[in-house]
């Protein structure tokens, strides 16, 4: 009894650290009026990198055997653990697949940012049909505010290069 009470105070430490991890999250992000798209791809594959690195650690043995421990213990602590392992595992996932679709922008990204304004108009059509595409198919990411901020995110840097291209003339 006296270890699984111990064992159960170090789950709710990792419960109340997870809570945190995933609130952060999922709080509003503060960026620069002028940021660019790349900006979106780093956060996603930040959060990725976080998430990814949260779920190895879940899954390292060392844990594995508090859970089986606890399991064992009939621990009421577990019920919490789930959910957040769970939660975890979606925050993980959206990361990913949203990382994996915005690269499919990658490329237009390097073209926003170089590109005369002439030629800029040229990939535009291309670049629209592929967010098109995220929209239509990515689980997570084709809600309105995620498409507003990308599209927020490739205004800006067709902005900055039309500003650049006109200090350069």
């Amino acid at each position: 009894a006296e270890i699984t009470e111990k064992l159960e105070e170090v789950l709710m430490i990792w419960i109340r650290q997870i809570r945190q991890v995933l609130v952060e999250s999922e709080q509003m992000r503060r960026e620069a009026d002028d940021i660019g798209p790349s900006a979106e791809l780093e956060h996603w594959k930040s959060r990725m990198l976080s998430f990814n690195s949260l779920l190895d650690e879940i899954k390292s043995s060392r844990v594995k055997k508090i859970i089986s421990i606890l399991q064992a213990a009939r621990s009421k602590t577990l019920k919490q653990w789930k959910e957040l392992d769970g939660n975890i595992t979606i925050a993980a996932n959206e990361a990913k697949d949203n990382v994996r679709y915005l690269y499919t922008l990658d490329k237009f990204f390097g073209l926003l940012a170089k590109a005369s304004p002439a030629t800029m108009v040229e990939h535009v059509p291309s670049l629209m049909n592929t967010v098109c595409m995220i929209y239509c198919t990515s689980p997570y990411y084709n809600t309105s505010e995620c498409m507003t901020s990308l599209l927020l995110k490739i205004t800006n840097q067709m902005i900055n290069t039309c500003k650049t291209y006109l200090c350069e003339g």
